[in-house]
C-alpha cells in the first residue's frame, strides 16, 4: 500500500547576506512538521531553497567584483551549511538560477501572456535612485520614503509587463474569509481590509532597469520580476512545465506553505491569483508566523541585531536552539530573543524538566535493579492518572500539529513531562527502594516512567532529532518501540527492560556565569574597536599615519560586509562613571539608534549636535558601562588625537557610504 503524499514548503530565501537565526524559524518549523508527518507514515516532500535574482544581488555582486552567480553561489553554500548544522531534513532544494526553474518560469510567463492575464505597459511610480527601485504609494515607509533605504523617492517611469489582479479579487476574498486557507485568521482579515477592499492594483511582473533575472523569451530587454519568478518555485520544483522532476501530480496541491508575516501578502493574494490564472488547484494551507525580534526589532543585518546560530549551537547544541525558537513563538505572533530567555528556557524545560526526568529514572532503575527491571508488578491508581495525562498529551499534540501550532504541541508535551516528574514526587521511589517488599511497586513505578519517557521522547523527536535517539538508548527502547502507531499505548517496552546510563542530555547552565561570558566576548570585541577609536593606540605625536603598520589585507568581499551609513547627531551626553564615553542619539534614516563612542576626551557633547558623521550600522550591539550601543562611528587617528570623520550636511541621513 503506497503512502499518502504530503508536501510542505518554506519560502525560498533571498541570499543578500549571511544567514542568521532570524532565518531559522520557518525552516526548523517546517522540518519538525515534515519529520512528524514521516513518523506518521506520510510520503513527505519538504522543499526549501533560495530566490537568487534581482537588482540587489546584481549590485552586491558588482560591489564585490564578481558575477551575480558567483555571489549567490557563496551565500547559498552558507545557507546549506546552516541547514545541515540545524539538522534540516529537506527533500529538495531549489535555486531560481536552476536551469529547469528558468525554463518553467519562461513558459509560465508566456502562458499567462497568451491567456490575456499579462499585458505590456509603463510602470509609473515612485523611484529610489540609490536603490534603482520602483515602489507604489502603499509600499513606501511611514515618511513616504523608500522602504529599503528610507531615503526620498522621485516620480519615474519604466516599460514593464503587468499581471491583472482585479479579476481574481472576489475569489481571493472568499478564500481568505470563508475558508481556513490562511491561519491565523486575523492575518486574513488584515489582508482583505488593507489590500482587497481598497482595490487590487495590477502587478508589475517584468523589469528593464537591470539584467540579473530570467529573460522574457518574446521581448528582449525584459526580465521576469520576482513575483512570477520566486513564487513559481513551489510548482517548478515538482516538474511543472519541465522534465527535471515528475512529482507535480503526486504532491500538488501543497499541504502547507509556511511564511513569515512580511511576505504573507505575496502568498495569500498574488500566488493564489497566479494559480487561478493558470487553472491550477490552490494550496491547502498557508501558515503565517511572526518574527524573531531582538530588543523589539525584527532581526535584520541592516539593524545590526542579528544573532549567529553557529555560535549558539556551539555553546548549547543544535537541539536546544531548535527547541527554544519553536517553543517561544505562537503562530502569528512575534517572539523576543535574548540569551537570558534562551538559557532560562534550556534550564527550566530541558535540564530541570525532561533531562532530569530521564536521568533520575534511569539512575533509579540502575541503582535498585542493576539496570534490568524484574517482571513482578504492583499497580496503583496514580499509574492511571499518569497514563491518562500522557495519552491526553498525545492527542493534543496531534491536533496542534494539524493546525501547525508547534508552540502548543511542545507545551502539551511538557505538561506530560511535568506530570511524570510529579509522579516521581508522589510515588517516592527512593523510599520504596529501602523496603524489599515494596520492590514490585517500585518496578511498576519505574516501568511506567520509562514507558512515559518512550512516548514523550518520540513526540519530541521531530523537534529535537539529534538528542532523542540518545534517550531511547538510555531507556532501552528499540526503533520499533517508538513508532508512531505505538505512541498512544502503554506497555510497549519489555517488562524486563534494561536501561543504560549515559551522559547528561542537557547540562544545567549557570546563567550568571554564562551571560557574563557571552557579554565578555562581545565586550572584548567592542572594547578593541573603541580603544582604537578613543586613541589608545593612536600614533605618537609627530609620527605620521604612514609609520603605523597596515592591518592584513582584505578582499572586496570582506569590505562588502561593512554597512556604513550617514547619520546625524540629534543629542549627546556623557556616560556616567566614564571619562571616555559619549552616548549619542542618531538619525540614521532608519528610525534612529543609540551609539556609545569613546570620544569624550576629544569632543564636548554640544560640539557634535547637528553634525553628520559616518556610522558602521551593522556592528553587533553591545553594552558599554551598562549602556546599549547599536553601531560605531568612524574617526581617524591623528597626531593631535582622534578626529571624527564628518560628512557634507547636504547628504541625507541613511545614505550608504561605499
Amino acid at each position: 500500500m503506497s503512502k499518502k503524499p504530503y508536501y510542505i514548503t518554506t519560502p525560498i530565501y533571498y541570499p543578500s547576506g549571511d544567514p542568521h537565526i532570524g532565518h531559522c524559524y520557518t525552516t526548523v518549523a517546517c522540518d519538525s512538521i515534515a519529520r512528524y508527518r514521516r513518523m506518521q507514515g506520510y510520503d513527505v516532500m519538504f522543499l526549501t531553497g533560495t530566490d537568487e535574482h534581482g537588482l540587489k544581488i546584481e549590485q552586491k555582486a558588482a560591489a564585490a567584483g564578481i558575477t551575480p552567480k558567483e555571489y549567490v553561489d557563496g551565500i547559498v553554500a552558507k545557507f546549506k551549511t546552516l541547514w545541515s548544522y540545524m539538522n534540516i531534513s529537506y527533500d529538495r532544494y531549489i535555486r531560481t538560477t536552476d536551469d529547469y526553474h528558468v525554463e518553467s518560469v519562461q513558459k509560465i510567463f508566456k502562458a499567462l501572456y497568451d491567456k490575456g492575464h499579462i499585458y505590456k505597459g509603463k510602470y509609473s511610480g515612485k523611484y529610489c535612485t540609490p536603490c534603482e527601485s520602483f515602489w507604489t504609494e502603499s509600499q513606501l515607509d511611514e515618511n513616504g520614503c523608500c522602504p529599503e533605504c528610507h531615503r526620498p523617492v522621485v516620480f519615474a517611469e519604466e516599460e514593464a509587463y503587468f499581471f491583472k489582479m482585479s479579476p481574481f479579487a472576489d475569489r481571493i476574498e472568499k478564500l481568505l474569509t470563508e475558508t481556513d486557507y490562511l491561519q491565523p485568521k486575523t492575518r486574513a482579515v488584515e489582508l482583505v481590509n488593507n489590500f482587497i477592499k481598497p482595490g487590487l492594483e495590477d502587478l508589475c511582473v517584468s523589469r528593464t532597469s537591470f539584467t540579473w533575472g530570467i529573460p522574457v523569451t518574446f521581448d528582449p530587454g525584459h526580465v521576469v520580476y520576482v513575483w512570477i519568478d520566486a513564487l513559481s518555485n513551489y510548482i517548478t520544483a515538482l516538474g511543472y512545465l519541465n522534465d527535471a522532476y515528475s512529482d507535480f501530480d503526486k504532491y500538488w496541491p501543497a499541504d502547507v506553505h509556511m511564511v513569515a508575516k512580511d511576505i504573507m501578502r505575496f502568498h495569500a493574494i498574488i500566488w493564489p491569483a497566479m494559480l487561478m490564472a493558470l487553472d491550477i488547484p490552490l494550496p491547502k494551507h498557508l501558515a503565517v508566523h511572526g518574527w524573531i525580534t531582538f530588543n523589539g526589532e525584527k532581526m535584520s543585518k541592516s539593524l545590526g541585531n542579528v544573532v549567529d546560530p553557529f555560535v549558539l549551537g556551539e555553546r548549547y547544541g543544535c537541539d536546544a536552539i531548535r527547541y527554544h525558537i519553536l517553543r517561544e513563538m505562537a503562530l502569528g505572533a512575534d517572539s523576543s530573543f535574548s540569551n537570558e530567555i534562551m538559557i532560562n528556557r534550556i534550564n527550566s524545560d530541558l535540564a530541570n524538566g525532561f533531562g532530569n526526568l530521564v536521568s533520575r529514572t534511569v539512575a533509579m532503575a540502575d541503582k535498585y535493579f542493576g539496570g534490568t527491571l524484574p517482571q513482578e508488578r504492583e499497580a496503583d491508581a496514580l499509574d492511571d492518572e499518569l497514563k491518562t495525562a500522557v495519552l491526553d498529551a498525545f492527542a493534543a499534540v496531534e491536533k496542534a500539529m494539524d493546525e501547525t501550532k508547534l508552540k502548543n504541541a511542545l507545551e502539551e508535551i511538557f505538561k506530560a513531562v511535568d506530570r511524570a516528574n510529579k509522579y516521581i514526587d508522589q510515588t517516592e521511589p527512593w523510599k520504596l527502594g529501602k523496603d524489599e517488599s515494596k520492590k514490585p511497586r517500585l518496578a511498576s513505578v519505574l516501568y511506567n516512567l520509562l514507558d512515559t519517557i518512550r512516548i514523550i521522547s518520540a513526540l519530541l523527536s521531530p523537534f529535537m532529532p539529534s538528542t532523542m535517539p540518545k534517550v531511547w538508548e538510555q531507556i532501552g527502547a528499540s526503533e520499533d518501540d517508538v513508532k508512531y502507531d505505538k505512541l498512544n499505548t502503554f506497555g510497549v517496552l519489555p517488562l524486563n527492560v534494561t536501561v543504560h546510563k549515559g551522559d547528561i542530555l542537557f547540562p544545567r547552565i549557570d546563567i550568571e556565569k554564562e551571560i557574563e561570558e557571552l557579554n565578555s566576548i562581545i565586550q572584548k570585541n567592542m572594547e578593541a574597536a573603541q580603544a582604537k577609536l578613543s586613541g589608545e593606540k593612536s600614533p605618537e605625536p609627530g609620527k605620521s599615519e604612514e609609520d603605523t603598520p597596515l592591518l592584513p589585507e582584505i578582499t572586496i568581499d570582506d569590505f562588502a560586509k561593512i554597512d556604513i551609513r550617514v547619520a546625524k547627531v540629534l543629542s549627546a551626553e556623557k556616560v556616567k562613571k566614564s571619562d571616555k564615553l559619549l552616548c549619542l542619539q542618531l538619525d540614521d534614516g532608519m528610525g534612529g539608534r543609540q551609539v556609545v563612542s569613546g570620544i569624550a576626551q576629544y569632543y564636548a557633547p554640544e560640539d557634535l549636535i547637528g553634525k553628520k558623521l559616518q556610522l558602521i550600522a551593522n556592528l553587533k550591539p553591545v553594552k558599554l558601562r551598562g549602556v546599549e550601543s547599536f553601531g560605531m562611528i568612524c574617526a581617524a587617528d591623528t597626531p593631535d588625537g582622534v578626529k571624527v570623520i564628518f560628512v557634507d550636511d547636504s547628504i541625507p541621513a541613511g545614505s550608504k557610504i561605499r
